[in-house]
């Protein structure tokens, strides 16, 4: 797959694209639907399927310009890139949304972006998509044009209920792991490398592995996890998700996994760190050794969620 980063006022690419447009935040199963529909469109007119994305999203730029909170994120650009190349994307585009794009009308950005940059032929956007200065172009507006075709993807339904990255995120803020897999059409995961933390997890008897986020996720809290990217075979532990209240509650959030019988180094490794259960909330303790007794707790009921599902050795 081939990634561009912004836009020029050359044609990105050199073959037309079957495009979808979208901000794909955890690309969740409606997305999932959008991306195989571009990709069965560009086979069936020997276009190149293309996503064109953005970092920041709109909603997190008009946030941060009126200092207001920010949204939690429920994937990296890296794990959107992921999941575009496994759909068969061949072509993704990420544009930095800024002031100069959030100026830009509707018509403007249908003839400078879409036709001329992009080289769109065929356009797929979502039942809710509108953009333009103002939110003012509709999918009325991008029929208007000459050069390519439009299609609106059907609302995704599951059960009666709306996919979409507001209900995943309310899911996971809940700590309902199955209802956001549900909706995702996978376990909820988060990606990174591995690096140095403060190690005092070691000195209480539970080392781990620390990963730095760079954003702000929808889950907190003491889960049962499951890491891939270290061996062949999966690894099993505990992690917690969130600012650690009892040792350092101002700091940014952090992902910390105790991993069960392991004591190698992973520094630099990129890792997944899978969520099957959410344990408990947060909690801010009277002492490290409060702490560290709710720690072994935390991970004897890891293991016996993680034995009793899938078999492995439950705590002693």
């Amino acid at each position: 797959m081939r990634v561009t980063r912004g836009l020029s006022s050359e044609a990105v690419g050199d073959a037309p694209a079957a495009l979808t447009i979208g901000n794909f935040d955890g690309v969740h199963r409606a997305h999932q639907a959008m991306l195989e529909r571009t990709v069965e469109a560009a086979s069936d007119l020997d276009l190149v399927p293309t996503v064109l994305t953005f970092h920041p999203s709109p909603k997190e730029f008009f946030a941060r310009a009126a200092g207001a909170a920010m949204l939690p994120r429920l994937s990296t650009v890296a794990d959107k890139l992921q999941r575009f190349r496994e759909a068969g994307i061949e072509r993704a585009v990420i544009v930095e949304f800024n002031r100069e794009l959030s100026q830009l009308s509707a018509d403007a950005f249908v003839a400078t972006v879409l036709e001329k940059q992009l080289r769109t032929r065929w356009l797929l956007v979502g039942d809710d998509f509108r953009f333009g200065h103002k939110r003012s172009g509709t999918v009325d507006t991008l029929r208007a044009a000459t050069t390519f075709t439009v299609e609106q993807m059907h609302t995704v339904l599951i059960d009666g209920q709306r996919v979409s990255s507001t209900g995943v995120r309310a899911a996971l803020a809940n700590g309902d792991l199955d209802e956001a897999e549900r909706l995702l059409g996978r376990a909820y995961a988060i990606t990174g490398r591995v690096a140095h933390g403060r190690k005092l997890g070691r000195t209480l008897g539970f080392p781990t592995v620390n990963l730095p986020l760079r954003f702000t996720p929808p889950l907190s809290g003491i889960c049962a996890v499951r890491v891939d990217g270290i061996d062949a075979v999966p690894h099993y532990g505990v992690a917690s998700l969130g600012v650690r209240p009892t040792v350092d509650a101002t700091a940014k959030p952090v992902l910390e996994v105790y991993l069960f019988d392991f004591d190698r180094e992973l520094y630099g490794r990129r890792i997944t760190v899978t969520f099957l259960k959410k344990l408990r909330d947060e909690k801010k303790f009277d002492d490290l050794a409060a702490l560290t007794a709710q720690m072994q707790r935390d991970a004897d009921a890891a293991r016996d969620f993680i034995a009793s599902h899938l078999g492995l050795p439950e705590a002693a």
